[in-house]
């Protein structure tokens, strides 16, 4: 199946390195009306298999019909690509400067060489891609209607981006969030940020297998700052284990229109 959408090649910005932008507007955006948006990271990954990293995208468009075909209002997808630096552009910098003790400010060195840039990744969506995306497509541009999400390091700017802008991010999509990147430091930190639960919506997820076996102790801990917080279990907040499901966009791929649907529901 083809799937038709548009590059925005090496989109400048101020804040990081250019980088394509391919936006994909679901069934019936021709006929008129006006479409939530959900940018979402790692933009090579969702609608190529021949980008996608291990030759496998997530399937992106297909899922999106799919719901649309049962009824679900349908939305605008933004894939921000990665840069190759993702450890400095996902891993939550603040919480990084302020909250990590040295030796996991270490870890995290290891994997990212350099220090964390992702304030500036965010000033960049927020700043720049939102409001050319709002300009340029017909767009919902509401924080109701805007939603961040991502697998893996993408879990971790997501819930990161939704703390930092509020106002601009109703819903956030962490699928296979990357918590051993700061452990229950981290955790803590960014359960000390979450953003009001009267207004937002969280999804969270996790396998069994590869990276995401390590996941569940610290999304469990999550959780329980999630309840304390007020966020109530499915109705603005989903926590999901999939037994057996590894650390791939190919799982990923199996269970995108879950997230999707809980964030548009």
């Amino acid at each position: 199946m083809k799937i038709d959408f548009q590059r925005h090649e090496n989109f400048s910005s101020q804040f990081v390195e250019p980088r394509h932008v391919d936006v994909w507007c679901p069934p019936g955006y021709d006929e008129g009306g006006a479409y939530p948006v959900i940018y979402m990271h790692d933009g090579q990954n969702l609608f190529a298999p021949s980008l996608a990293f291990g030759g496998v995208d997530w399937g992106v468009a297909e899922a999106m019909t799919r719901l649309t075909m049962k009824g679900m209002r349908g939305a605008i997808i933004v894939g921000i690509w990665n840069a190759g630096i993702r450890w400095r552009e996902y891993m939550p910098q603040k919480h990084y400067e302020n909250s990590l003790s040295t030796p996991m400010k270490e870890q995290v060195l290891l994997k990212s060489i350099s220090n964390p840039i992702s304030d500036c990744y965010l000033r960049f969506l927020v700043e720049e891609l939102k409001p050319f995306i709002d300009s340029t497509y017909r767009t919902k541009p509401g924080q109701h209607d805007t939603f961040i999400m991502g697998s893996s390091m993408g879990g971790l700017i997501s819930l990161y981006g939704i703390s930092e802008y509020p106002n601009v991010f109703g819903g956030a999509g962490c699928v296979s969030t990357h918590w051993t990147a700061g452990g229950d430091e981290l955790v803590n930190a960014m359960a000390a940020m979450l953003p009001d639960p009267a207004t937002h919506k969280l999804y969270f997820d996790f396998g069994t297998k590869t990276l995401d076996n390590d996941y569940e102790p610290f999304q469990r801990k999550m959780d329980s700052y999630l309840a304390k917080a007020g966020y109530v279990e499915n109705k603005n907040w989903l926590t999901l284990k999939f037994d057996g499901a590894e650390h791939s966009e190919k799982s990923w791929r199996e269970r995108v229109e879950i997230p999707f649907a809980f964030l548009l529901g």
